[in-house]
């Protein structure tokens, strides 16, 4: 990831996102667990059996690249789907454990990799492959996406703000390189200066960045008008829609990996 320069970062970085995700989803009820996530036709079950499978199946990764032995991360995309879907209707108090047992096992397996074991070559299900520490930021991308799913107060404000720059070069990239949506280049530039490296080529601040996607083309010289922005006029649909971008680059890059 692009705000990351070690493993061991994602590692501690991972372990911080866990521990929220365990803080908000401790004390869900059963009506809690069947009520609707932010995904269309996903209950906070689906999310949470989602997030307990996914750590398995990172785990089996770790352990394919810790010992040369092939164990997959599913069977099959469909395995995969189905797993989810026999699991959401349980009770909350089962998928509670389930993600904690999962997520503690995960992080065993990132533990007791040797340092070389790191970039050791797995396979993802879509048959993309790469050095086994993808997996671990893998996994943060996942825990920090689908909190948000889970729509218990967690939003994309609570994310790291290396990670939305890494997501939204995701976004970039991914509508760029498959032609999805050809960015205007005044949006290219709004972007590039939204994920640049160098703090003094950045926006100052979420405000003057919500203004310049709200003006696009048409937009005065920020002296002469300073219209309202939608972060002003409803923080919780400028966050939703962020929300949004970013969980659809993330599920493009996984779809395609």
């Amino acid at each position: 990831m692009g705000g990351m320069h070690s493993v061991e970062e994602a590692i501690k970085e991972l372990g911080t996102a866990t521990d929220s995700l365990a803080e908000s989803i401790g004390g869900l009820t059963d009506a809690d667990a069947r009520g609707p996530s932010l995904l269309p036709g996903w209950t906070r079950g689906h999310v949470l059996t989602h997030l307990a499978r996914n750590a398995d199946g990172g785990t089996r990764l770790l352990g394919w690249a810790r010992t040369g032995i092939p164990n997959y991360e599913y069977p099959s995309v469909d395995a995969r789907a189905e797993a989810i879907e026999e699991g959401a209707g349980r009770q909350a108090v089962v998928l509670l454990a389930d993600v904690s047992a999962a997520s503690a096992a995960f992080a065993e397996a990132t533990a007791v990799m040797p340092p070389d074991a790191w970039q050791y070559v797995i396979t993802w299900t879509t048959g993309q492959q790469e050095p086994a520490h993808e997996v671990v930021r893998s996994r943060l991308a996942e825990v920090l996406i689908h909190h948000v799913d889970l729509d218990l107060g967690f939003g994309p404000r609570h994310w790291p703000p290396w990670f939305v720059r890494e997501m939204l070069t995701v976004a970039v990239a991914s509508m760029n390189e498959r032609g999805l949506a050809p960015l205007p280049a005044w949006l290219q530039a709004a972007l590039g200066r939204a994920i640049a490296t160098d703090p003094a080529e950045r926006f100052r601040d979420v405000m003057e960045f919500a203004l310049e996607m709200e003006a696009g083309p048409s937009r005065a010289p920020a002296a002469a008008r300073r219209p309202q922005t939608l972060y002003e006029r409803s923080p919780l649909r400028f966050w939703q829609g962020v929300a949004a971008l970013l969980a659809l680059a993330l599920i493009l890059s996984l779809w395609w990996r």
